[in-house]
This record gives structure tokens, C-alpha cells and sequence, in this order.
């Protein structure tokens, strides 16, 4: 490698784990990574973030030689700060339901149509306000305590940059350092990415008072300028971004592209130049690493559907796609209605999962395995046509996560979806998002990286799938609602 070549690491801090890439600035190569877990649960320490993500550093061959840093983060996680920089509890999570209640709290205080235009969103029990407002109802001596809140990638990125708890940081609690990005601000319930502000008022009825809150860097932007007195790093530091917008950059996503991201939760979003505000609540009206838009539809129920049917059925996923293979399209009848944790969209936060139009002709192992994947896929469909009415132009989906490589997964989402589905390569998009970013604090410019591709499938529309599918979900929904 060139004397002149610099380099860049791109970190994302996810629900399960925290990865490391670190990427040549000029030409996206990847040179070397590292990776660390995280533990289980819907509430986490956020100590445990921080250490992983310094065992994830050293499992990358360290940071000495690099020369710009930045954190994509899992969105909405709730961690509050005292005045000496310690966590008063730990950070609830975005997928930690409890908080439901609070978002209908939140919701009957300023309405649909306000919360909608000004923050892009109706809240629901995953963003940061309606967690904020749980702790005042149910833990008010935490609440008064709390000087500063931030969210996952903002902790980190302030903890990299060499501040942290009073007596266990080089620079000590300096709240006012606190940083993030629209992007992950927009998805907290008191941030306008309209007019790139906080909202006092939200923010008073949640917490029962203002504390401290991250400054917001433009995506091209040092957070933290590089600083050689800095025992952890001397890169700099960019401002970072939330998951799904630092996905969507790694992938250099484009309008006309609208992503399908299969992880813990399941995710449909696109980038574009206008702000969603959808009063109904379906689509969360983000923002973008890119200083544009990023209307997205979230559901809780993805990847680890898969999981459960796999361990179900006695085989790995390869042997699940391999059984779903076997099956027709639309599974013969089987409708899966996978809301295994409750479900965020639509909003039934009580909900659980059912399997529907079992028969004896169409009860065997190959439809179990097909309607897992198909009922994974329709939920997200539902996400897809939302983002369309909205305006959103799709000319192709582009199929991320662990089971985008499923042939089975691939084939049912041609199927359901009804356009050319794209799958790149696996990779780590989140962290090459944030790679990405950090070069273009470092150089100035937009760095234009290459996408390889897995495998492309033409579209098979199979409109009778998400038919049957949404007959039944109409069902559990009517059960479940108001529960």
C-alpha cells in the first residue's frame, strides 16, 4: 500500500454486534475488520457498546493508521446522561414495546397532524420520546436526573472522541461535545429534519423539563476534528448516522432504488429530495446521510423469523431455502402472520404471531418453510406500496441482510414485490456507509465506490401471495387492536 493512501473505518454499533471496516479513502477497498457481540435484550447498558466496539477495534488491527472515523448506529435507543457523564439507566431500546401507551400519550397531546409536519413521524413505541415520556411516568427520579440524552452512535462517537464519565475519560463529561446527525435525530420524535431543530415543547411534555441535546453536523462534517492529544484516536471524527440512512449511503442508493433491508427488524426506505409527512404513521419521515430525505416503513418481524423456522424445521437457512424451494408460490394456502415480537407496522405493538389455512394436503414441512419466508417478505410489501403512494418512484429493490443470499428469499421477493430484485454482495453496509461518510469528511469530496453484485432477479409477480396475505393479517389485526 501507498505511502499516500489514507485510510478510513466505518463502525456500526447494531442491535446484535458492533463491526469495523476499515476501507481505503480513495477506492472503497476493503483492508482489514473486526468484529465484537452484543448481548440480547431489549434494554443495554450502554458500557457494553463501548467496550464492544474497543474489542472490535483491536479485532480490526487498531485505528493508528487511520485517518477519519465515524458510527452508524441502531436508530431510537434511549441513553441518558447525568451531569457528571454517567448513564442514569440502562438504554431502552428500539425494539423494547413497553413505551406503546406513551406514544398514544404523545399522540393525544399535540396530535397526528402536528407530529407528522414537524418531526416526519407519528410516534410509536420504537422512537426515543415515547421512552423519554415511559421514564417520567414510571421512573421520575431517573427522569429529573437526566442532563443530556443522546442515542447509540452519538455515545459512541463522544466516547471516541475521548470524553465519557467523570474519573474514566481523558477529557472528562463535557455534555455540550455531544454530537449526532439528522439522520439519527430524525428518528427520535423531537427533531424537525425540516428545519433542523429540536423541539422544546415535545421535549418537555416527554422529560418534564430540556435537558442537553447532541449538536447536529452536516453528513460531509468533522464532529470531532482530528486531534493528536487523544489517547483512543487521532482521527477524526465525522458525524455518523443512523442505521438504515448509513446503509442506504454505503450502498450508494439512488432515486429509483428503494431498499429492502432483512435484519433484526425489517426495513423499506428510499433516499429523496422531499420530506415525508404521513399522518397516518405507516412511513417515518427520516432523514438521509446525504442531507436529503429518507421515508421509511419499519417492521419488527424480519430475519429472526427465519431463524425461528429454521431451528423449527431441524435445518440451517441454506436448508430452509432449500425445503421453501420445494414448495409452490403462496405456499399452497399457508399464510404466515409473523408478528412474533408485536409488531411497529401497523402499529400493534400486542400482537403475535399465527399461521393460517393449514389443510391436511398443505401441511408438510416445504410450505412451513415457504410460508415463513413469504409471510416475512409480505409485511414488508405492505411497506413498499405505502413509500410508493407517497411518491416514491421503484424501478428496482435493492434485497439486503443475511437473507438476502437466500435463493428461496430471492425468488419470493420477485414474486411478492413484483419488480427486479438486486442483491449485492453481503457485506457490511452499515459500516461501509459510515466509511464512506468519514471519507468524505476526510477528502472533501463524495467518494464514488463500486457495488458488486450477488445475483439479479427478474421480476415474477405472484399477486395472490400478498392477496391471501392481507386477508388474514386484516384478521389478526382486528384481534389484537386496542389491546
Amino acid at each position: 500500500m501507498s505511502n499516500n493512501t489514507k485510510l478510513v473505518a466505518g463502525i456500526d454499533s447494531s442491535t446484535q454486534s458492533c463491526k469495523v471496516v476499515i476501507r481505503n479513502a480513495s477506492t472503497g477497498e476493503l483492508v482489514r475488520s473486526g468484529r465484537a457481540s452484543h448481548p440480547n435484550g431489549t434494554e443495554v447498558d450502554p458500557q457494553v457498546w463501548w467496550d464492544a466496539l474497543l474489542l472490535a477495534i483491536k479485532a480490526a488491527g487498531g485505528v493508528d493508521d487511520v485517518s477519519a472515523i465515524s458510527v452508524g448506529g441502531q436508530q431510537h435507543g434511549m441513553v441518558l446522561l447525568d451531569s457528571a457523564g454517567r448513564v442514569i439507566r440502562k438504554a431502552l431500546l428500539w425494539n423494547d414495546t413497553r413505551s406503546a401507551s406513551a406514544a398514544q400519550e404523545i399522540i393525544d397531546e399535540f396530535g397526528v397532524e402536528y407530529l407528522a409536519n414537524w418531526t416526519g413521524s407519528v410516534p410509536v413505541a420504537s422512537f426515543t420520546s415515547t421512552k423519554l415520556r415511559w421514564v417520567l411516568n414510571n421512573e421520575p427520579d431517573n427522569a429529573a436526573r437526566v442532563a443530556a440524552v443522546c442515542l447509540p452512535h452519538d455515545y459512541l462517537s463522544w466516547r471516541l472522541a475521548g470524553f465519557g464519565p467523570e474519573g474514566e475519560s481523558q477529557f472528562g463529561p463535557d455534555l455540550t461535545q455531544l454530537a449526532t446527525d439528522a439522520s439519527d435525530a430524525s428518528g427520535t420524535g423531537y427533531f424537525s429534519s425540516k428545519s433542523m431543530e429540536y423541539l422544546p415543547k415535545v421535549l418537555k411534555f416527554v422529560l418534564g423539563h430540556v435537558p442537553l441535546l447532541p449538536r447536529v453536523v452536516m453528513p460531509h462534517a468533522f464532529a470531532f476534528a482530528p486531534n493528536p492529544k487523544n489517547s483512543i484516536t487521532c482521527a477524526g471524527i465525522s458525524a455518523g448516522a443512523g442505521d438504515n440512512a448509513a446503509a442506504a449511503f454505503g450502498l450508494g442508493a439512488a432515486t429509483g432504488d428503494v431498499v429492502v433491508s432483512l435484519g433484526t427488524s425489517g426495513t423499506v426506505f428510499a433516499v429523496t429530495d422531499v420530506a415525508a409527512a404521513d399522518s397516518t404513521g405507516t412511513i417515518a419521515g427520516f432523514a438521509s446521510a446525504s442531507g436529503n430525505f429518507l421515508p421509511l416503513v419499519c417492521t419488527l418481524n424480519a430475519a429472526r423469523v427465519l431463524d425461528s423456522f429454521s431451528s423449527l424445521l431441524g435445518v440451517d437457512h441454506s436448508g430452509l431455502s432449500d425445503l421453501a424451494l420445494q414448495a409452490n408460490p403462496g405456499s399452497d394456502g399457508m399464510v404466515l402472520v409473523p408478528y412474533f415480537e408485536g409488531e411497529r407496522t401497523p402499529n400493534l405493538p400486542n400482537a403475535k404471531a399465527s399461521l393460517h389455512g393449514l389443510t391436511l394436503s398443505n401441511n408438510s414441512p416445504a410450505n412451513l418453510a415457504r410460508a415463513a419466508i413469504e409471510g416475512m417478505l409480505c409485511g414488508l410489501a405492505d411497506g413498499l406500496e405505502a413509500i410508493l403512494q407517497a411518491g416514491v418512484v421503484c424501478n428496482r429493490v435493492i434485497l439486503i441482510g443475511g437473507a438476502a443470499a437466500s435463493k428461496a428469499v430471492q425468488a419470493s421477493a420477485s414474486q411478492i414485490f413484483g419488480k427486479p430484485v438486486f442483491v449485492p454482495q453481503p457485506g457490511e453496509y452499515v459500516a461501509n456507509g459510515a466509511a464512506r461518510q468519514a471519507a468524505w469528511a476526510l477528502t472533501g469530496d463524495l467518494p464514488q465506490w463500486p457495488i458488486d453484485g450477488l445475483a439479479t432477479v427478474e421480476p415474477d409477480s405472484h399477486p395472490e401471495i400478498l392477496e391471501a396475505y392481507r386477508g388474514f393479517q386484516a384478521q389478526v389485526a382486528r384481534s389484537f387492536i386496542n389491546k
